[in-house]
């Protein structure tokens, strides 16, 4: 009995001896291997570039001042004006009506005018010979002072009548370009309703339309460079003239027209225009835009973030993201130098140690 049991410890005893020799120490959890960018701001002057078109710098929307039928359209789109030519006509039937009705109504206030002055002169002689009374005098006196009244009344709407006789034709005030029609003969329209554009061809200038982030770099008066997409050498010198106090409503965009001091032989309404806006340059400090791939940016609330490496721990930096492309974000807020991890931002925690792999776009 006594050897059974040594037997049997000594048994235990290997067992536990054999089954400890095979068991190895765990080993330590390797720190996550991430894909970084550094980012690099340059100092230097940024500039922007802005596709536009050629307009005139007074451009309107021409009507008549009385309304009628179109009877004449003597304009296509298009064509170009010099001034004194008229463009349209209304049938002036009616109006001539209305002037001949406003002389006729002239004429009579003229006959009671020279009436009223007629009597009021042999009246002031009856009064002189001392055969009326005075107060006979002052009521001829009244009357003719109504009578000059309404004469002149008269003849204010004659000469109305004859100026509405001359709205009947739509006449160019200046050289320039019909760039738009809204009207055809035979259309009845009322006054002040728009039946053409007309563009004076005196003065071009070009309108672009500016994002509000990039509007500081634009003021009256800068000078920016001009070119045009139909004359590929064609480059001059252009004058920012206007700013539009308020964003259009629906590109959140500001209207800007520059005007040309020297334009282009060639330049014409209508063309595409480029213009190149150089930016304020930025002092070291300053925080401008990079480009980062999009599986940088780390967003679960409202504000996208990046996350930054340094000292080998991860830390998380908001950012405001200028624009989107297919595969890479323009973003502000960050300086050169700055580590950025570009992959796997998802699983991250803030402070956690990292590894650095290779950087984006190298291998």
């Amino acid at each position: 009995m006594n050897r059974n049991m040594t037997i049997g410890a000594a048994l235990l005893l290997s067992a536990v001896i054999f089954s400890g020799c095979g068991k190895e120490a765990a080993p330590e959890p390797k720190l996550p291997l991430v894909r970084t960018q550094t980012v690099s701001v340059g100092s230097a002057a940024q500039s922007a570039e802005y596709s536009g078109s050629v307009h005139g710098r007074y451009e309107k929307n021409m009507a008549f001042q009385v309304g009628g039928q179109i009877i004449e359209r003597s304009v296509q789109l298009g064509d170009r004006v010099a001034a004194g030519a008229v463009m349209m006509r209304i049938d002036p039937k009616d109006v001539a009506q209305k002037t001949a009705a406003a002389d006729a109504q002239a004429e009579s206030a003229g006959a009671q005018l020279a009436l009223a002055e007629t009597n009021l002169a042999r009246y002031r002689e009856l009064y002189a010979a001392e055969a009326v009374a005075a107060a006979v005098l002052d009521q001829y006196q009244a009357s003719y002072d109504a009578a000059l009244a309404a004469y002149q009344t008269a003849e204010a709407q004659a000469t109305q009548a004859h100026n509405a006789l001359s709205y009947t034709e739509l006449v160019a005030d200046a050289d320039g370009v019909v760039s738009g029609l809204t009207a055809e003969a035979g259309q009845v329209v009322a006054a002040g309703q728009t039946v053409l554009t007309f563009v004076e061809s005196g003065e071009l200038e070009v309108e672009i339309h500016v994002p509000e982030n990039r509007l500081a770099d634009i003021a009256v008066g800068k000078n920016v460079e001009v070119s045009f997409w139909a004359m590929e050498a064609a480059k001059t010198r252009g004058v920012v003239r206007e700013i539009a106090p308020m964003a259009d409503r629906a590109t959140r965009t500001y209207k800007v027209r520059v005007s040309i001091p020297t334009p282009p032989a060639g330049m014409a309404l209508g063309m595409t225009a480029s213009v190149r806006v150089s930016g304020a340059k930025p002092d070291n400090k300053t925080k401008t835009t990079t480009t980062l791939p999009l599986s940088a940016i780390y967003q679960t609330g409202e504000k996208p973030c990046v996350w930054l490496v340094k000292d080998g721990k991860v830390t998380l930096r908001e950012v405001s993201v200028e624009s989107f492309g297919s595969n890479e974000a323009i973003v502000r807020g960050l300086e050169s130098g700055d580590v950025v991890v570009t992959a796997g931002v998802h699983k991250l925690h803030e402070g956690e140690e990292v590894r650095l792999g290779a950087e984006a776009g190298k291998p």
